[in-house]
Protein backbone atom coordinates (compact mmCIF):
# COMPACT_ATOMS: atom_id res chain seq x y z
CA UNK A 1 0.00 0.00 0.00
CA UNK A 2 1.46 3.43 -1.14
CA UNK A 3 1.56 6.06 1.77
CA UNK A 4 1.35 9.10 0.80
CA UNK A 5 4.41 11.85 0.70
CA UNK A 6 5.26 12.99 4.39
CA UNK A 7 6.67 16.57 3.51
CA UNK A 8 7.49 16.85 7.69
CA UNK A 9 9.35 14.13 7.99
CA UNK A 10 11.17 14.71 4.45
CA UNK A 11 12.34 18.10 6.36
CA UNK A 12 13.25 16.56 9.56
CA UNK A 13 15.02 13.71 7.86
CA UNK A 14 17.39 16.09 6.20
CA UNK A 15 17.81 18.38 8.93
CA UNK A 16 19.20 15.22 10.96
CA UNK A 17 21.31 14.15 8.06
CA UNK A 18 23.31 17.91 8.46
CA UNK A 19 24.31 16.13 12.03
CA UNK A 20 25.31 13.38 10.46
CA UNK A 21 28.72 12.55 8.35
CA UNK A 22 29.35 9.68 6.14
CA UNK A 23 33.27 8.63 6.32
CA UNK A 24 34.76 6.28 3.89
CA UNK A 25 37.58 4.00 5.67
CA UNK A 26 40.06 5.43 3.19
CA UNK A 27 39.31 9.07 4.18
CA UNK A 28 40.40 7.49 8.49
CA UNK A 29 43.74 7.09 7.03
CA UNK A 30 44.56 10.70 6.25
CA UNK A 31 42.53 11.49 9.51
CA UNK A 32 45.38 10.59 11.92
CA UNK A 33 43.73 6.81 12.02
CA UNK A 34 40.85 9.06 14.23
CA UNK A 35 37.76 6.82 14.30
CA UNK A 36 35.56 8.29 17.15
CA UNK A 37 32.01 9.74 15.45
CA UNK A 38 32.53 13.80 17.17
CA UNK A 39 36.15 14.09 15.05
CA UNK A 40 34.11 13.66 11.78
CA UNK A 41 31.13 16.18 13.06
CA UNK A 42 29.35 18.04 10.25
CA UNK A 43 30.82 21.45 11.52
CA UNK A 44 33.88 20.34 12.29
CA UNK A 45 34.18 18.94 8.37
CA UNK A 46 32.58 22.15 7.56
CA UNK A 47 35.26 24.32 9.35
CA UNK A 48 37.82 22.06 7.73
CA UNK A 49 37.05 22.51 4.26
CA UNK A 50 36.85 26.79 5.15
CA UNK A 51 40.42 26.52 6.62
CA UNK A 52 42.06 23.81 3.35
CA UNK A 53 40.05 26.25 0.88
CA UNK A 54 42.80 29.16 2.48
CA UNK A 55 45.87 27.69 1.73
CA UNK A 56 46.66 26.75 5.37
CA UNK A 57 50.05 26.76 7.09
CA UNK A 58 50.53 23.79 9.57
CA UNK A 59 51.88 25.57 13.11
CA UNK A 60 54.73 23.50 12.69
CA UNK A 61 55.79 24.87 9.33
CA UNK A 62 55.71 28.51 10.55
CA UNK A 63 58.61 27.86 12.65
CA UNK A 64 56.94 27.47 16.24
CA UNK A 65 58.84 25.73 18.93
CA UNK A 66 56.40 23.64 20.94
CA UNK A 67 57.13 22.65 24.23
CA UNK A 68 55.98 21.77 27.34
CA UNK A 69 57.04 21.07 31.19
CA UNK A 70 57.40 17.13 32.41
CA UNK A 71 57.08 15.39 35.92
CA UNK A 72 59.21 17.52 38.09
CA UNK A 73 59.26 17.05 41.91
CA UNK A 74 57.11 18.74 44.02
CA UNK A 75 57.62 22.53 44.34
CA UNK A 76 54.87 23.82 45.74
CA UNK A 77 57.16 24.51 49.57
CA UNK A 78 58.51 27.06 47.17
CA UNK A 79 56.25 29.30 45.98
CA UNK A 80 56.00 32.79 47.12
CA UNK A 81 53.39 35.39 46.66
CA UNK A 82 55.45 38.42 47.20
CA UNK A 83 56.71 38.90 43.35
CA UNK A 84 60.51 37.54 43.91
CA UNK A 85 61.40 35.21 41.23
CA UNK A 86 59.85 33.77 38.08
CA UNK A 87 56.39 33.74 37.40
CA UNK A 88 54.89 30.01 37.68
CA UNK A 89 52.06 30.30 35.25
CA UNK A 90 49.37 27.80 35.89
CA UNK A 91 45.48 27.40 33.97
CA UNK A 92 44.44 30.50 36.15
CA UNK A 93 46.86 33.12 35.39
CA UNK A 94 44.78 32.92 31.38
CA UNK A 95 42.51 35.47 31.11
CA UNK A 96 40.77 36.64 28.24
CA UNK A 97 43.26 35.87 26.04
CA UNK A 98 46.44 37.35 27.52
CA UNK A 99 48.26 35.82 30.28
CA UNK A 100 47.43 38.44 33.54
CA UNK A 101 49.46 38.16 36.96
CA UNK A 102 47.62 38.38 40.69
CA UNK A 103 48.26 38.38 43.60
CA UNK A 104 47.72 34.89 43.45
CA UNK A 105 50.27 34.12 41.01
CA UNK A 106 53.11 31.80 42.39
CA UNK A 107 56.55 32.97 41.91
CA UNK A 108 60.09 30.15 42.26
CA UNK A 109 63.27 31.30 43.07
CA UNK A 110 65.69 30.86 39.62
CA UNK A 111 67.80 27.99 41.49
CA UNK A 112 64.87 25.66 41.25
CA UNK A 113 64.68 26.74 37.19
CA UNK A 114 68.14 25.57 37.12
CA UNK A 115 68.02 22.57 38.82
CA UNK A 116 64.61 21.53 36.97
CA UNK A 117 65.65 22.91 33.64
CA UNK A 118 64.84 19.69 31.66
CA UNK A 119 61.41 19.45 33.54
CA UNK A 120 60.20 22.93 34.02
CA UNK A 121 59.86 24.76 30.60
CA UNK A 122 60.29 28.38 30.31
CA UNK A 123 58.65 31.19 27.90
CA UNK A 124 59.26 34.32 27.05
CA UNK A 125 57.22 37.04 25.66
CA UNK A 126 54.28 37.19 22.88
CA UNK A 127 54.72 33.00 23.21
CA UNK A 128 51.32 31.69 23.56
CA UNK A 129 50.15 28.80 26.19
CA UNK A 130 47.09 27.04 25.82
CA UNK A 131 45.77 24.92 28.74
CA UNK A 132 45.90 21.02 27.97
CA UNK A 133 43.12 19.48 29.48
CA UNK A 134 40.08 19.23 31.99
CA UNK A 135 37.44 21.54 31.68
CA UNK A 136 39.54 24.14 30.92
CA UNK A 137 41.00 22.69 27.54
CA UNK A 138 42.08 25.12 24.79
CA UNK A 139 41.80 28.09 26.84
CA UNK A 140 44.54 30.01 25.92
CA UNK A 141 46.80 32.82 26.87
CA UNK A 142 49.22 35.41 25.00
CA UNK A 143 52.01 36.13 27.59
CA UNK A 144 53.29 39.80 27.98
CA UNK A 145 55.73 41.67 28.67
CA UNK A 146 55.69 41.79 32.67
CA UNK A 147 59.12 39.88 33.59
CA UNK A 148 61.42 38.58 30.54
CA UNK A 149 61.32 34.88 31.68
CA UNK A 150 57.91 32.74 32.96
CA UNK A 151 58.29 29.20 34.51
CA UNK A 152 54.86 26.83 33.02
CA UNK A 153 53.05 23.97 35.20
CA UNK A 154 52.51 20.79 33.45
CA UNK A 155 48.97 21.92 32.90
CA UNK A 156 49.88 23.92 29.97
CA UNK A 157 51.73 23.61 26.26
CA UNK A 158 53.74 26.52 24.79
CA UNK A 159 53.99 27.90 21.85
CA UNK A 160 57.64 29.69 21.61
CA UNK A 161 57.25 32.32 19.01
CA UNK A 162 60.50 33.87 18.88
CA UNK A 163 61.60 31.99 15.49
CA UNK A 164 58.42 32.14 13.60
CA UNK A 165 58.60 32.98 9.57
CA UNK A 166 56.17 34.46 7.27
CA UNK A 167 53.82 34.87 9.46
CA UNK A 168 52.67 37.59 12.60
CA UNK A 169 52.83 35.94 15.53
CA UNK A 170 49.44 37.91 16.98
CA UNK A 171 47.57 36.84 13.95
CA UNK A 172 48.44 33.09 15.09
CA UNK A 173 47.80 34.51 18.93
CA UNK A 174 43.96 35.97 17.40
CA UNK A 175 43.47 32.50 15.01
CA UNK A 176 43.84 30.13 17.89
CA UNK A 177 41.81 32.40 20.16
CA UNK A 178 38.96 32.81 18.18
CA UNK A 179 35.80 30.76 17.93
CA UNK A 180 37.07 28.59 14.80
CA UNK A 181 41.06 28.08 16.56
CA UNK A 182 39.04 26.74 19.77
CA UNK A 183 37.07 24.85 17.49
CA UNK A 184 40.36 23.01 16.07
CA UNK A 185 42.06 22.84 19.20
CA UNK A 186 38.66 20.66 20.53
CA UNK A 187 38.85 18.72 17.62
CA UNK A 188 42.32 17.42 17.74
CA UNK A 189 42.25 16.50 21.76
CA UNK A 190 43.01 13.06 21.91
CA UNK A 191 40.26 11.00 23.52
CA UNK A 192 42.00 8.95 25.27
CA UNK A 193 41.29 8.74 28.85
CA UNK A 194 40.39 12.47 29.53
CA UNK A 195 40.27 14.12 26.71
CA UNK A 196 43.37 16.26 26.29
CA UNK A 197 46.02 18.37 23.67
CA UNK A 198 49.35 17.41 22.27
CA UNK A 199 52.13 19.12 21.02
CA UNK A 200 52.06 16.72 17.75
CA UNK A 201 48.35 17.46 17.46
CA UNK A 202 48.92 21.46 17.59
CA UNK A 203 51.76 21.51 15.30
CA UNK A 204 49.73 19.89 12.85
CA UNK A 205 46.47 22.50 12.93
CA UNK A 206 46.63 24.38 9.61
CA UNK A 207 46.81 28.57 10.02
CA UNK A 208 44.36 30.09 7.32
CA UNK A 209 46.42 32.71 5.37
CA UNK A 210 45.59 36.25 4.74
CA UNK A 211 47.60 38.94 3.05
CA UNK A 212 50.68 39.97 4.91
CA UNK A 213 49.21 43.41 5.86
CA UNK A 214 46.06 41.90 7.00
CA UNK A 215 48.27 38.79 9.10
CA UNK A 216 50.27 42.15 10.58
CA UNK A 217 47.15 44.38 11.40
CA UNK A 218 46.63 42.64 15.00
CA UNK A 219 49.43 43.63 16.35
CA UNK A 220 48.82 47.05 16.61
CA UNK A 221 45.67 46.65 17.81
CA UNK A 222 47.12 44.19 20.58
CA UNK A 223 49.57 47.19 21.27
CA UNK A 224 46.20 49.56 21.36
CA UNK A 225 44.53 47.24 23.93
CA UNK A 226 47.77 47.17 25.97
CA UNK A 227 47.71 51.00 26.08
CA UNK A 228 43.94 50.87 27.38
CA UNK A 229 44.87 48.38 30.06
CA UNK A 230 48.24 50.65 31.35
CA UNK A 231 45.38 53.69 31.37
CA UNK A 232 43.15 51.50 33.64
CA UNK A 233 45.72 50.41 36.01
CA UNK A 234 46.74 53.77 36.60
CA UNK A 235 43.61 55.46 37.45
CA UNK A 236 42.96 52.63 39.77
CA UNK A 237 46.25 53.50 41.11
CA UNK A 238 45.04 57.01 41.78
CA UNK A 239 41.55 56.04 43.24
CA UNK A 240 43.52 54.27 45.77
CA UNK A 241 45.64 57.08 46.45
CA UNK A 242 42.96 59.35 47.46
CA UNK A 243 41.63 57.03 50.06
CA UNK A 244 45.05 57.15 51.01
CA UNK A 245 45.78 60.40 51.38
CA UNK A 246 41.91 61.15 52.55
CA UNK A 247 42.98 58.95 55.77
CA UNK A 248 46.07 59.84 56.09
CA UNK A 249 47.52 56.06 55.96
CA UNK A 250 51.40 56.02 56.38
CA UNK A 251 52.53 52.06 55.57
CA UNK A 252 54.62 51.97 58.83
CA UNK A 253 54.34 48.06 59.51
CA UNK A 254 57.63 47.73 59.73
CA UNK A 255 58.22 50.07 62.36
CA UNK A 256 55.65 48.92 64.34
CA UNK A 257 56.98 45.81 65.56
CA UNK A 258 55.79 42.34 65.96
CA UNK A 259 55.63 41.48 69.94
CA UNK A 260 52.80 42.61 72.25
CA UNK A 261 51.71 41.97 75.49
CA UNK A 262 48.36 41.99 76.29
CA UNK A 263 46.47 40.26 79.40
CA UNK A 264 43.67 37.48 79.13
CA UNK A 265 41.11 40.02 80.75
CA UNK A 266 41.28 42.50 77.95
CA UNK A 267 41.97 39.79 74.55
CA UNK A 268 40.90 36.10 75.22
CA UNK A 269 38.38 36.85 77.28
CA UNK A 270 36.51 39.43 74.67
CA UNK A 271 37.83 37.87 71.55
CA UNK A 272 37.59 34.63 71.60
CA UNK A 273 41.21 34.33 70.09
CA UNK A 274 44.14 32.80 71.43
CA UNK A 275 46.39 33.11 68.42
CA UNK A 276 49.25 35.38 68.38
CA UNK A 277 48.66 36.63 65.02
CA UNK A 278 45.29 38.03 66.01
CA UNK A 279 46.78 40.25 68.24
CA UNK A 280 50.05 41.56 65.92
CA UNK A 281 50.30 45.16 66.21
CA UNK A 282 50.03 45.78 63.09
CA UNK A 283 46.51 45.43 63.17
CA UNK A 284 45.84 48.01 65.91
CA UNK A 285 47.41 50.57 63.72
CA UNK A 286 44.59 49.83 61.17
CA UNK A 287 41.80 50.02 63.15
CA UNK A 288 42.71 53.61 64.20
CA UNK A 289 43.23 54.35 60.68
CA UNK A 290 39.54 53.79 60.41
CA UNK A 291 38.51 55.12 63.83
CA UNK A 292 40.56 57.93 64.04
CA UNK A 293 39.31 59.87 60.91
CA UNK A 294 37.58 62.89 61.50
CA UNK A 295 34.52 61.98 59.28
CA UNK A 296 33.63 58.95 60.71
CA UNK A 297 33.03 55.24 61.20
CA UNK A 298 30.77 52.60 61.48
CA UNK A 299 30.60 48.92 61.42
CA UNK A 300 29.66 46.82 58.57
CA UNK A 301 26.48 45.79 60.06
CA UNK A 302 25.91 49.40 60.05
CA UNK A 303 26.55 50.97 56.82
CA UNK A 304 26.08 47.98 54.60
CA UNK A 305 23.50 45.57 53.55
CA UNK A 306 24.37 41.80 52.92
CA UNK A 307 22.56 40.09 50.30
CA UNK A 308 22.35 36.20 51.93
CA UNK A 309 19.70 35.34 49.80
CA UNK A 310 20.21 31.43 48.88
CA UNK A 311 19.12 30.71 45.38
CA UNK A 312 18.92 27.77 43.50
CA UNK A 313 19.69 27.23 39.78
CA UNK A 314 16.94 26.04 37.32
CA UNK A 315 18.86 22.96 36.15
CA UNK A 316 17.84 23.61 32.72
CA UNK A 317 18.98 27.61 32.69
CA UNK A 318 22.47 29.00 32.07
CA UNK A 319 23.81 31.14 34.18
CA UNK A 320 27.08 33.19 34.57
CA UNK A 321 28.87 31.84 37.30
CA UNK A 322 31.38 34.33 39.21
CA UNK A 323 33.97 32.49 41.48
CA UNK A 324 36.97 33.63 44.04
CA UNK A 325 39.60 32.91 40.47
CA UNK A 326 37.72 35.43 38.14
CA UNK A 327 38.10 38.25 40.17
CA UNK A 328 41.28 40.29 38.78
CA UNK A 329 43.70 42.86 40.37
CA UNK A 330 41.70 45.67 39.34
CA UNK A 331 38.29 45.06 40.49
CA UNK A 332 37.25 43.70 37.25
CA UNK A 333 35.80 40.10 36.86
CA UNK A 334 37.52 38.12 33.64
CA UNK A 335 36.03 34.91 31.79
CA UNK A 336 33.68 33.49 33.94
CA UNK A 337 31.97 29.93 33.27
CA UNK A 338 28.41 29.94 31.47
CA UNK A 339 26.37 26.60 32.23
CA UNK A 340 23.44 25.25 33.25
CA UNK A 341 22.06 25.21 36.49
CA UNK A 342 22.30 21.18 36.88
CA UNK A 343 26.50 21.87 36.18
CA UNK A 344 26.99 24.70 38.75
CA UNK A 345 29.17 23.51 41.21
CA UNK A 346 26.41 23.73 44.76
CA UNK A 347 28.75 26.59 46.24
CA UNK A 348 26.62 28.72 43.56
CA UNK A 349 23.85 29.86 45.80
CA UNK A 350 24.06 33.90 45.50
CA UNK A 351 22.10 35.34 42.40
CA UNK A 352 23.79 39.53 42.22
CA UNK A 353 22.56 42.73 40.52
CA UNK A 354 24.26 45.26 39.26
CA UNK A 355 26.06 47.93 42.27
CA UNK A 356 26.49 44.86 44.49
CA UNK A 357 30.30 44.93 45.48
CA UNK A 358 31.88 41.39 46.12
CA UNK A 359 34.40 40.70 49.05
CA UNK A 360 35.97 37.57 49.33
CA UNK A 361 35.42 35.42 52.49
CA UNK A 362 38.82 33.12 52.28
CA UNK A 363 41.91 34.54 53.21
CA UNK A 364 44.30 33.60 50.18
CA UNK A 365 42.02 35.24 48.30
CA UNK A 366 41.04 38.24 50.21
CA UNK A 367 41.94 40.79 47.54
CA UNK A 368 39.04 39.23 45.09
CA UNK A 369 37.02 42.21 45.49
CA UNK A 370 34.99 42.89 42.27
CA UNK A 371 32.12 45.37 41.21
CA UNK A 372 28.64 43.82 39.94
CA UNK A 373 28.73 45.44 35.97
CA UNK A 374 25.49 45.68 33.65
CA UNK A 375 27.44 42.66 31.96
CA UNK A 376 27.26 40.31 35.04
CA UNK A 377 23.93 41.66 36.47
CA UNK A 378 21.73 38.30 37.42
CA UNK A 379 24.89 36.50 37.07
CA UNK A 380 25.62 33.42 40.00
CA UNK A 381 28.45 33.86 42.03
CA UNK A 382 30.25 30.89 44.79
CA UNK A 383 28.94 31.42 48.49
CA UNK A 384 32.94 32.11 49.01
CA UNK A 385 31.75 36.09 48.79
CA UNK A 386 30.36 38.66 51.04
CA UNK A 387 27.63 40.45 48.39
CA UNK A 388 26.99 43.53 50.15
CA UNK A 389 25.89 47.59 49.10
CA UNK A 390 25.64 50.18 51.23
CA UNK A 391 23.48 53.65 51.17
CA UNK A 392 26.15 55.94 52.76
CA UNK A 393 28.87 54.58 50.62
CA UNK A 394 28.44 54.56 46.48
CA UNK A 395 30.41 50.94 45.51
CA UNK A 396 33.47 52.40 44.02
CA UNK A 397 34.32 53.79 47.33
CA UNK A 398 33.67 50.42 49.00
CA UNK A 399 35.87 48.50 46.20
CA UNK A 400 38.72 50.65 46.86
CA UNK A 401 38.23 50.57 50.27
CA UNK A 402 38.10 47.01 50.66
CA UNK A 403 41.14 46.61 48.25
CA UNK A 404 43.27 48.75 50.42
CA UNK A 405 46.05 47.71 52.30
CA UNK A 406 44.73 48.71 56.22
CA UNK A 407 41.21 47.06 55.19
CA UNK A 408 42.67 44.05 53.88
CA UNK A 409 44.82 43.68 57.09
CA UNK A 410 41.52 43.91 58.89
CA UNK A 411 40.12 40.85 56.97
CA UNK A 412 42.92 38.93 57.70
CA UNK A 413 42.65 39.41 61.44
CA UNK A 414 39.29 38.16 61.27
CA UNK A 415 40.26 34.61 59.35
CA UNK A 416 39.63 31.76 61.60
CA UNK A 417 39.69 28.02 60.65
CA UNK A 418 42.56 25.44 60.36
CA UNK A 419 42.24 23.68 56.87
CA UNK A 420 40.38 26.62 54.79
CA UNK A 421 40.51 29.85 57.11
CA UNK A 422 37.97 32.20 55.94
CA UNK A 423 36.00 34.85 57.56
CA UNK A 424 32.75 34.45 59.60
CA UNK A 425 29.72 36.42 58.92
CA UNK A 426 29.69 37.74 62.92
CA UNK A 427 33.35 38.67 62.40
CA UNK A 428 32.77 40.14 59.48
CA UNK A 429 29.87 42.79 60.43
CA UNK A 430 31.78 44.06 63.08
CA UNK A 431 34.91 45.15 61.07
CA UNK A 432 34.80 49.21 61.34
CA UNK A 433 34.86 51.20 58.00
CA UNK A 434 35.24 55.05 57.46
CA UNK A 435 32.19 57.22 56.04
CA UNK A 436 34.59 58.59 53.28
CA UNK A 437 33.21 62.15 52.47
CA UNK A 438 31.02 62.63 49.76
CA UNK A 439 33.55 64.97 47.40
CA UNK A 440 35.79 62.28 47.92
CA UNK A 441 33.83 59.42 47.29
CA UNK A 442 32.62 61.11 43.86
CA UNK A 443 35.89 61.39 42.98
CA UNK A 444 37.29 57.91 43.74
CA UNK A 445 33.73 57.04 41.70
CA UNK A 446 34.67 58.52 38.54
CA UNK A 447 38.31 57.41 38.64
CA UNK A 448 37.19 53.49 39.19
CA UNK A 449 34.35 53.99 36.89
CA UNK A 450 36.93 55.09 34.13
CA UNK A 451 39.70 52.68 34.74
CA UNK A 452 36.69 49.77 34.55
CA UNK A 453 35.52 51.44 31.32
CA UNK A 454 39.23 51.40 29.68
CA UNK A 455 39.19 48.12 30.83
CA UNK A 456 36.80 46.96 28.38
CA UNK A 457 37.66 48.95 25.77
CA UNK A 458 40.68 46.50 25.80
CA UNK A 459 39.07 43.89 26.12
CA UNK A 460 36.62 44.46 23.57
CA UNK A 461 39.48 45.22 21.21
CA UNK A 462 40.54 41.87 21.58
CA UNK A 463 36.74 40.61 20.76
CA UNK A 464 36.84 42.74 17.69
CA UNK A 465 39.89 41.21 16.40
CA UNK A 466 38.90 37.61 16.98
CA UNK A 467 35.70 38.50 15.14
CA UNK A 468 37.89 39.70 11.90
CA UNK A 469 39.35 36.91 11.80
CA UNK A 470 36.50 35.00 11.98
CA UNK A 471 34.70 37.15 8.85
CA UNK A 472 37.86 36.58 7.25
CA UNK A 473 37.33 33.17 7.06
CA UNK A 474 33.66 33.11 6.92
CA UNK A 475 33.67 35.98 3.65
CA UNK A 476 36.62 36.83 2.27
CA UNK A 477 39.55 39.00 4.02
CA UNK A 478 38.31 42.58 2.42
CA UNK A 479 34.77 42.52 4.56
CA UNK A 480 37.00 41.59 6.88
CA UNK A 481 38.95 45.09 6.60
CA UNK A 482 35.39 46.73 6.66
CA UNK A 483 34.31 45.58 9.51
CA UNK A 484 37.88 46.82 11.18
CA UNK A 485 37.17 49.99 9.48
CA UNK A 486 33.44 50.57 11.14
CA UNK A 487 35.07 49.53 14.32
CA UNK A 488 37.27 52.48 14.04
CA UNK A 489 39.93 50.43 15.64
CA UNK A 490 42.58 51.01 12.63
CA UNK A 491 45.01 54.12 12.01
CA UNK A 492 44.32 56.03 8.88
CA UNK A 493 46.87 54.17 7.21
CA UNK A 494 45.91 51.01 7.67
CA UNK A 495 41.77 52.35 6.87
CA UNK A 496 43.11 52.69 3.25
CA UNK A 497 42.30 49.23 2.90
Amino acid sequence: MNRPFDEAKFEALLKGLDRVSIVSLSDLETKKRRIDSEFYHPSFLRLQNKIDNLSPTRVVDLGVQLDCSAFYPSITGDYNFEKSGVPFLRVNEIQDGLVTLTDKTAFLPEKVLEDNKTTIASAKPFDIVIAKGGNTLAKLGLITEEYPTFALSRDLLLLQTSQMRNCNKYFLWVFLHSRYGQSLLWRTASQTGQPHLTLAAIGDIGLPRFSGEFEGVFEAIYQKSQRCVARSKQLFAESGDLLVNELNFIEVSRSIGSKKVIELSSSFAISGRLDAEYYQPRYDYYRQVVENYPNGWSKISDVCSLNESNFTPDEDTMYKYIELSDVGKYGEIGQILVEQGRNLPGRARRRVVEGEVLISSIEGSLESCAIIDAEHNGSVCSNGFFVLRSERINSETLLVLFKSKFMQGLLKQCCTGTILTAINKADFVNIPVPIIGQDVQESISVKVKDSLSWRQTGKTLLEIAKTSVEIAIDTNEQTAWQFLKDQNVLDESQSLH
